[in-house]
């Protein structure tokens, strides 16, 4: 009988102790909530992807696939940059482009939201016309070159695609327009002038 009684007794105590456990409070997972608030942060630049497309190396055993994918890097303040990046998966090739559209960054120089002279960009098959625009125009353009200009923080231009639509070439022809802008301070400095006195046409 004692045994029987001494069972009961430790039968009980075990469901006391579980019933304990249920209304007690559970702790949230800390590393989660700073992992999350780590990513929240994240960095200062937009990043958007161009074109990802899949490339074929032919072996003795057959092809291998692998992943090429294009992406701009931007801040919307006069800053952006390119990079393509390859691997066997689309992320991994993503994320490498990235990293090198970071470490090839330009200085867009901007006037009041758009450009400050008429300038053209040509590589390869590629070739674009940009005009500077008053305000309220928009971004007139399309493809791999709005998402450029719009990453840079161009809020008004005008572009002509005079050659080429593939996006690569678009891309750094874009790039090469881009690079050869310069501001008004920067041209009245190299002509001994002031910038009030300088009518850029």
């Amino acid at each position: 009988m004692s045994e029987e009684i001494k069972k009961e007794e430790g039968q009980e105590e075990v469901k006391a102790t579980a019933k304990a456990e249920k209304k007690a409070p559970r702790k949230k997972a800390a590393p989660a909530k700073k992992k999350q608030a780590a990513d929240a942060v994240g960095s200062e630049f937009e990043e958007r992807v161009v074109a990802v497309n899949r490339v074929a190396k032919v072996v003795k055993g057959g092809r291998r696939f692998s992943f090429s994918a294009l992406m701009i890097v931007g801040d919307k303040n006069g800053k952006v940059g390119y990079g393509l990046g390859k691997a066997k998966e689309v992320p991994e090739a993503i994320r490498k482009a990235t990293q090198a559209a970071q470490k090839r960054m330009i200085n867009v120089p901007l006037d009041k939201g758009t450009i400050p002279h008429e300038v053209l960009g040509e590589f390869d098959a590629g070739k674009i016309l940009f005009k500077p625009a008053a305000d309220g125009t928009g971004v007139k353009a399309a493809g791999a070159c709005r998402s450029i200009l719009e990453l840079a923080g161009i809020r008004n231009v005008l572009t002509k695609s005079l050659r080429g639509n593939n996006p690569h070439n678009i891309v750094k022809a874009t790039f090469e327009a881009l690079s050869q802008l310069r501001s008004v301070e920067k041209i009245a400095k190299s002509r001994g002038k002031e910038v009030k006195g300088l009518r850029v046409k």
